[in-house]
């Protein structure tokens, strides 16, 4: 059991070192464009420096919880499209029937898909939201915090991407829905929660996975609470559980493009 995982985190490894080789092979394409990354990001933070010049809290946030809340959703989004950008066009690799290519590999199929490209541009999300935090300068614990809630929101953007990627194998055009419901999470997950109530505060904790992947990490970074803090590992362990029995499932169901394709 331990030889088979050991094998599979390096299989991982090593397929997200090819994909960063192959991605730097332009350098300066690459540096472009993680640093226009990190400046489109630094130009809509300004937005929230202005606003908090007219008031002090903005849905019982201030300034410093504001920076903690982008640092944690740009860290957390960024590493999840670092690792594991195929997840979050799954569904058209499923309705165009390219899974083909996967399936023939001596390994296993998820991580073989999920790991097999990296997105550049999210190098500077993950920079950005790195330098976020520090500016706010948690000390020791609380940037332990950070990277510990950054792995966690990886694993649940991600499990997310994947959970509604899959349905494809059921539904047809899931690749709209799946790219706008990931999209629509980001969105939400860059406002303060307080500012949502009812049905809208319901649906991003329960149906768009907000409040487990950023919410409740900032409140337990800002006041430590283990509680919490196992709630949100648990919730990050569970759902991608699901989102893998998920896969697995609708991979039984999955009809082959019949493309002549090749990986190296």
């Amino acid at each position: 059991m331990l030889t088979a995982v050991k094998n599979e985190l390096r299989v991982c490894l090593l397929s997200m070192k090819y994909n960063m080789m192959r991605e730097m092979v332009n350098k300066v394409t690459f540096l472009t464009n993680v640093c226009f990354m990190v400046l489109n990001n630094a130009s809509i933070l300004v937005q929230w420096f202005i606003l908090f010049r007219l008031r002090e809290d903005v849905g019982g946030y201030t300034f410093r919880e504001i920076l903690f809340l982008w640092g944690l959703v740009a860290a957390s989004f960024g590493l999840s499209h670092i690792l594991f950008a195929r997840a979050f066009s799954l569904s058209d690799l499923i309705i165009k029937g390219k899974l083909d290519s996967y399936l023939v590999q001596p390994k296993n199929v998820l991580v073989s898909v999920i790991t097999s490209s990296t997105d550049v541009s999210a190098i500077g999300d993950f920079l950005y939201g790195v330098a976020l935090v520090c500016a706010c300068r948690p000390g020791v614990g609380g940037f332990f915090l950070f990277l510990l809630f950054t792995v966690t929101g990886m694993a649940v953007f991600t499990a997310f991407a994947l959970l509604l990627g899959s349905l494809s194998f059921w539904f047809v055009r899931m690749d709209m829905l799946q790219g706008q419901m990931v999209m629509s999470a980001v969105s939400f997950a860059t406002y303060p929660d307080g500012i949502f109530e009812g049905i809208s505060r319901f649906l991003l904790y329960f149906i768009i996975p907000v409040g487990m992947a950023v919410w409740h990490p900032v409140h337990v970074m800002v006041s430590f609470d283990a509680g919490m803090l196992f709630t949100v590992a648990g919730y990050a362990c569970a759902l991608s559980a699901a989102a893998v029995a998920v896969f697995y499932r609708g991979l039984k169901r999955y009809a082959s493009g019949n493309l002549m394709e090749a990986r190296l």
